[in-house]
């Protein structure tokens, strides 16, 4: 699948999936727009990647402060215009009993997760329906949308939301050309946000079917399916990419080892 030259804004791109997703696109020819609230690791990463400055944005994004959004979509008019594609990727995934977190606690996982997602989604939307682009909108959510985690209730609440919030931009913004689109990416560790002890890492391992974690190609190839011309009759689509390990409980067979990454 070829983007060369198409515009494309990602939230979290220092994030290990960000990275990947930056990774991919940019080597089909992608424009990109990287945010991060770490300037430093945007930085790193674009050197990394080897991204020609004249054509690459980068923004530090603080996804609970409306005026950093807005600065964001501004930046973004003005060198583009309108993206072609938004992946709305940036998330928090917190660890706390519901009797025991703060609210302030509470409150950031639902702005970075689904409040975040709505004002950019709203406001690129506009751009695109503006410049009469028929663009695609991709949400990273997790099969924790579908499957409780005892004490990542804010998490996996946030995750159900954005799912239904992305059909209902894809109802809204239909008649548009514009499609929405959900991924469900698999398990990956290593996040340097969301740090997770190592029991926690070895059990979630041990309940993917296929075997092994998320690997750098695995949620990017399903993203760029679902915004290219391929996927031009899909639209409030929840695509899982998680090696089956949101389908329900799975008991590994003592001969069976999984693997970190794929």
């Amino acid at each position: 699948m070829d983007f060369q030259d198409k515009t494309m804004v990602i939230t979290g791109a220092a994030g290990i999936f960000g990275g990947w997703i930056a990774a991919y696109f940019a080597k089909r020819g992608a424009k990109l727009c990287l945010s991060d609230v770490r300037k430093d690791a945007l930085d790193k990463l674009a050197a990394d990647l080897g991204l020609d400055p004249a054509t690459t944005l980068l923004h530090a994004t603080e996804l609970t402060s409306d005026a950093s959004m807005l600065e964001l979509v501004d930046l973004v008019r003005r060198e583009w215009t309108a993206p072609d594609i938004l992946v709305n990727n940036a998330g928090i995934y917190t660890r706390f009993s519901l009797l025991d977190m703060e609210f302030s606690d509470w409150d950031r996982v639902f702005g970075v997760n689904l409040r975040a997602p709505f004002v950019l989604t709203r406001e690129f939307a506009k751009l695109m329906i503006a410049d009469g682009k028929k663009g695609s909108v991709i949400n990273i959510s997790s099969g924790a949308a579908r499957k409780m985690n005892q004490q990542s209730v804010p998490y996996c609440t946030s995750k159900t939301a954005i799912e239904r919030l992305s059909k209902g931009f894809a109802m809204e913004l239909a008649h548009h050309g514009i499609r929405v689109n959900v991924v469900e990416p698999g398990f990956a560790p290593g996040s340097e946000v969301s740090a997770l002890d190592e029991a926690y890492v070895q059990n979630m391992l041990n309940n993917i079917p296929l075997g092994r974690a998320s690997g750098p190609e695995d949620a990017p190839g399903a993203i760029a399916y679902l915004c290219s011309e391929q996927a031009a009759f899909i639209t409030g689509a929840v695509l899982s990419v998680d090696g089956g390990n949101s389908i329900g409980n799975y008991k590994r067979p003592a001969s069976a080892s999984p693997t970190v990454a794929g």
